[in-house]
């Protein structure tokens, strides 16, 4: 039987929200109707903060919190320089959250909504997203200290299992994975607000 010859026509290239609904394991090492996966949503974003970019810093040495804020809802603010003069650098969809964010920019694929502030000395910015897709363009806002970004997400309930919501149990958060070894002074701080657990932990 004659091989089948495969054309361009025979290749679909998918945008990157679409690639990381469609295989969700490749980024987060479970699919999307595995319970687990809240859970690993919260490490990949802790174990970003630890292992950014390396042109955005070197491992181990920024500092990071996780806030959970609901069953569905959390919050990650990490410390970090930006390298940009009067206007932030966009990334995916024209958004604030940059390929060098790449993890960060996977989990708000899986929200209904995402709010990023960016902010270096005295300019800060602020956008809206529908899960990865920007609202509109970022808007100008007070600036607070330092510098940093902060990124809140909002999971899709329509896309996770019924009944599914981030961890209580903090204690068993892996921010490092098996290739890794700790050290250094960077830091991950993971605050559970909610009213039944108001549990922490320090991930480093």
């Amino acid at each position: 039987m004659a091989g089948h010859e495969y054309s361009a026509a025979d290749i679909t290239v998918l945008e990157f929200d679409e690639a990381v609904r469609k295989r969700p394991g490749m980024y987060f090492e479970v699919g999307l109707d595995d319970p687990r996966l809240p859970m690993k949503l919260l490490e990949a974003a802790a174990r970003h903060a630890l292992h950014p970019a390396t042109r955005v810093a070197e491992v181990h040495s920024l500092v990071a919190a996780i806030d959970i804020l609901d069953d569905l809802c959390f919050q990650v603010t990490i410390k970090q320089r930006h390298a940009w003069a009067d206007s932030p650098l966009l990334g995916y969809f024209d958004s604030l959250i940059g390929p060098e964010w790449w993890l960060l920019a996977a989990i708000a694929t899986l929200c209904g909504t995402t709010s990023v502030d960016v902010w270096s000395e005295d300019r800060a910015f602020r956008q809206e997203l529908t899960g990865l897709r920007p609202s509109g363009p970022p808007e100008r806002i007070g600036s607070p200290m330092g510098s940093g970004i902060r990124i809140a997400f909002t999971l899709d309930e329509q896309i996770l299992p019924a009944g599914t919501a981030l961890p209580t149990e903090l204690e068993s958060l892996d921010a490092h994975g098996p290739d890794c070894a700790p050290g250094g002074p960077g830091y991950v701080l993971v605050h559970d607000h909610r009213p039944d657990s108001r549990s922490s932990i320090r991930l480093s």
